[in-house]
C-alpha cells in the first residue's frame, strides 16, 4: 500500500506541474471522449486487470505450489531487482515492440497513440486486453509470489516515476540539456532510462518531421533496451504534433475493449453500372 501512495504522490506532482502550465485537464487537440478514455483505462488497469492477475497467480500457485511461496526471498536484493528488469521491463519492451510490428495486436495499443497530446494522464491509456496479455505483469506476479514483494514495490516506484516523467508534458530533461557541464551526465541518462524527449519522439504524429520515431524508442523504464537492440533514436528534440497519422478516428468503446466492440464496416459502394 505504501508504494501505491508514493506513486500517487508522483502522479499528482506531475499533474500539478502540468496544471500550472495550463495543461492536464485542458489538453490541446483533445477530442470528445479523450478524458473518459484516459480515466477509464487507468481505473480498469489499476482496479481490475493488474490486481486480478496478481490474485489469480497467487491463488493458482498457492494451490499448486504452496511450498514455493516466498522461496526466493533470500536472493540478494540487487539480483531481485535485476530479475525484475529482465522479466518485467525487458518483456514489456518486446510486447510494446510487437504491438507496433504485428497488425493483429496493434489495436490493443493504438489507444495510447490516439491521444494528440502527451500528459501523465495517458500513462495507462491502452486497451484493457493489452495489459491483460502483457507478459511482464504475469511474470512479476510470479516473482512476487516467490518472495520479491518488497523489492517489487521499490522497483515499481522507480519504474513508474520514470514512465510518468517520460509521458508528462512537463519536460524535466529540457532545462538539463541546456547546462553544459551536465552534458556527459545527460548522455548517460538518456541512454539508460526513458526521457521526455526520447519517448515524445515515439508519440510523434508525422514521420516526415525528422524527429518522430514511431517504430522505435519502445523502452518503458529502461531506454537501454532500445540502445541494445538497435531501435534507439536520440535527437533531444520534441515533435510538434502527437498522435497517429493516416488512420480514421475510432470510438471510446472500441479503443477500450476491442475486439469486443468494433466499428461497423463501411457499406460497399453502390453498383453504378446497374
Amino acid at each position: 500500500m505504501s508504494e501505491k501512495l508514493v506513486i500517487l504522490v508522483i502522479f499528482f506532482a506531475f499533474a500539478a506541474v502540468e496544471l500550472a502550465k495550463g495543461g492536464f485537464f485542458a489538453q490541446k487537440e483533445a477530442i470528445k471522449g479523450d478524458g473518459l478514455l484516459d480515466f477509464s483505462s487507468t481505473v480498469l488497469l489499476l482496479g481490475l486487470v493488474q490486481p486480478g492477475i496478481f490474485l489469480l497467480v497467487n491463488t493458482g500457485l498457492g494451490l499448486g505450489l504452496p511450498d514455493w511461496r516466498g522461496a526466493w526471498s533470500g536472493i540478494p536484493i540487487i539480483a531481485q531487482f535485476a530479475m525484475l528488469l529482465i522479466f518485467d521491463d525487458l518483456s514489456q519492451y518486446w510486447w510494446h515492440r510487437a504491438s507496433h510490428t504485428f497488425p493483429a495486436i496493434y489495436p490493443l495499443h493504438r489507444p495510447h497513440h490516439n491521444a494528440k497530446y502527451l500528459s501523465v494522464r495517458i500513462v495507462y491509456r491502452n486497451n484493457i486486453f493489452y495489459y491483460a496479455m502483457m507478459p511482464g505483469i504475469w511474470l512479476s506476479s510470479v516473482l512476487v509470489y516467490l518472495g520479491f514483494g518488497w523489492v517489487y514495490a521499490f522497483y515499481l516506484v522507480a519504474k513508474l516515476s520514470v514512465i510518468m516523467g517520460a509521458h508528462s508534458s512537463a519536460r524535466w530533461d529540457a532545462p538539463l540539456y541546456r547546462v553544459k557541464w551536465l552534458a556527459p551526465v545527460m548522455w548517460v541518462i538518456e541512454r539508460t532510462i526513458s526521457t521526455p524527449s526520447t519517448h515524445a519522439m515515439h508519440h510523434g504524429r508525422h514521420k516526415a518531421d525528422g524527429i518522430t520515431h514511431y517504430k522505435g524508442n519502445y523502452g518503458n523504464f529502461l531506454f537501454f533496451w532500445d540502445v541494445l537492440f538497435g531501435t534507439a533514436k536520440i535527437t533531444r528534440q520534441y515533435p510538434v504534433q502527437f498522435g497517429v497519422e493516416n488512420l480514421p478516428d475510432i470510438g471510446v468503446g472500441e479503443q477500450l475493449v476491442w475486439p469486443l466492440v468494433r466499428a461497423p464496416k463501411p457499406a460497399p459502394a453502390p453498383d453504378t453500372d446497374a
